[in-house]
């Protein structure tokens, strides 16, 4: 959608209206969609370094931790398939689910995914926490999957879509904040239920249910959008959600834009087969890499395996969930940073700064733990190095927090024509859980293996996608989106894809939605 008047967004003309109430307190509601996606990050992590849980479900892990005599790596103590499969099932399931999602939000509209999602989250939560056997867990995460998948499809789409253009990266990454908002708390009830005698992992896989509720009942209480009113046919409810997020009745040229947007999307039949024609080459190859770059900074293994990381790392039981407190801590306010930055400053700068952060904190994490354990994996953390791993760790979390984090969402969201815009957060959403899934699954055994090596190779792989920032990803802030095609085509490289006769290119004040 576009912006309100006194507002440029990027030289298209400017639409009537403002920057309303309404739509900032649905674009909130919409965001508690990240709660889940944040709340099970978190988790996890912290339920899998529990002694009582890995007494019950993984006798096997808990006996080579507590090995008396000494000999297991530090690197290797938690390295145990099946454990990893517990974490990682999820992102597969979501995966799945992320290409039904696509066909939900673009026949029932956005609400409906939303919706959907909520409730089957909710049902995972409760099989979770009610648990008698590692079977029955690996369903209930296979059923959290289903819902995160249709979440993280449909809430982006959702914001992008509701969002004025001079502030739809602000509201776009209200999504993110939930996500950090769910992993801070889920930090601080595995820090409470590890002091429980027992059950306390039965009540943090439970109180998944609390923001599956939360967001349900959101989704029930949330208008479509009228790109979705329009584009399932309902012309009049369109054109009347339109005057109310925006504040005014004279809505007609926006509102026959976002009309002849839908007419263009309906010529698709087949979205997949479209998003793969070359004038589509730019945002396919975007949208696939982002996410995929997005799992190798490493962030994932540091949120959901932060507990036993640490734990790994000499700090004790308490010390080690306290300190991914810390982090996630860290990770909530550093993403209101970029709350007020990604439309000032713009994508690059947060991309290109992020990326040479967390590359320098990868390095410099990875070579104290080289002098702290070696290749063997004996030793033990001081209090001062310690400390510095947890500091190291923070500031590259503050780096992901307000870069690839939010970024990774805001921009695959934000970059697409409404004819592959469903297609294309599936594309996005399927391969960050692949490659979380992957890397999740991995992560122990790789750890291992790599030993304080694993940072190194996460940091080389920060060092290549910032590369790739620089030369590829163009500047998109307070561009509406039915205009991005003028911004591929003045790119040095993509140009050559888009052809003179796309939309937005022929009449340069020409504007859909944004």
């Amino acid at each position: 959608m576009a912006v309100g008047v006194g507002i440029d967004s990027g030289g298209g003309k400017q639409y009537e209206g403002r920057v309303t109430p309404f739509v900032i307190a649905t674009c909130l509601v919409a965001a508690t969609g990240g709660l889940i996606f944040g709340y099970d990050i978190g988790i996890s992590g912290g339920v899998t370094s529990m002694d009582e849980f890995l007494m019950k479900f993984f006798p096997s892990v808990y006996a080579k931790e507590k090995n008396p005599i000494g000999h297991e790596s530090q690197y290797c103590k938690f390295e145990n398939h099946l454990l990893t499969l517990f974490t990682s099932s999820l992102y597969l399931a979501a995966l799945v689910a992320s290409f039904f999602s696509a066909a939900t939000t673009r026949k029932l509209g956005r609400k409906a995914s939303m919706t959907v999602g909520g409730l089957v989250f909710l049902v995972g939560a409760i099989l979770n926490g009610a648990a008698m056997n590692v079977w029955m867990l690996i369903i209930g995460r296979i059923l959290l999957g289903v819902g995160i998948g249709y979440a993280n499809q449909s809430v982006p789409v959702y914001l992008s879509e509701m969002a004025p253009a001079k502030i739809r990266g602000a509201l776009n990454i209200g999504f993110q904040m939930a996500i950090t908002i769910g992993i801070f708390a889920a930090n601080l009830v595995n820090y409470g239920t590890a002091q429980m005698k027992e059950n306390g992992w039965r009540v943090s896989l439970g109180l998944a249910a609390v923001p599956a509720l939360i967001m349900t009942v959101g989704a029930l209480f949330l208008p479509d959008t009228p790109n979705s009113l329009i584009e399932r046919g309902m012309k009049e409810e369109a054109r009347e959600m339109l005057q109310k997020i925006r504040g005014t009745t004279e809505v007609d040229a926006e509102y026959d834009d976002l009309v002849e947007a839908s007419e263009v999307s309906k010529l698709v039949e087949n979205p997949w087969k479209t998003i793969m024609e070359p004038r589509y080459r730019p945002q396919l190859v975007i949208t696939a890499l982002i996410p995929f770059f997005q799992q190798l900074t490493g962030i994932n293994v540091i949120m959901f395996y932060a507990p036993v990381l640490f734990k790994t790392l000499g700090f004790g039981d308490d010390a080690a969930l306290m300190s991914a407190v810390v982090s996630g801590l860290v990770n909530v306010f550093a993403t209101v940073v970029s709350v007020f930055t990604v439309d000032k400053f713009g994508r690059r700068a947060l991309f290109l700064e992020g990326g040479i952060q967390m590359f320098v904190c990868q390095i410099a994490t990875g070579a104290l733990i080289a002098s702290v354990f070696g290749v063997s994996g004996d030793g033990a953390f001081s209090k001062e190095k310690g400390n510095l791993a947890l500091a190291l760790i923070c500031i590259y979390v503050a780096a992901f927090a307000w870069s690839w984090g939010p970024l990774g969402w805001l921009v695959p969201s934000e970059i697409h024509p409404l004819e592959t815009r469903s297609a294309g957060q599936s594309m996005n959403v399927s391969v960050n859980m692949f490659f979380t899934f992957i890397i999740g699954q991995l992560f122990l055994s790789m750890l291992c293996h790599l030993k304080f090596g694993l940072f190194f190779f996460f940091g080389g792989w920060v060092f290549v996608m910032t590369v790739f920032v620089y030369f590829f990803i163009p500047e998109t802030k307070n561009v509406p989106i039915e205009e991005m095609n003028r911004v591929w085509k003045s790119h040095w490289f993509w140009g050559k894809y888009i052809p003179d006769d796309a939309p937005g290119l022929a009449n340069p004040h020409h504007n859909n939605n944004a």
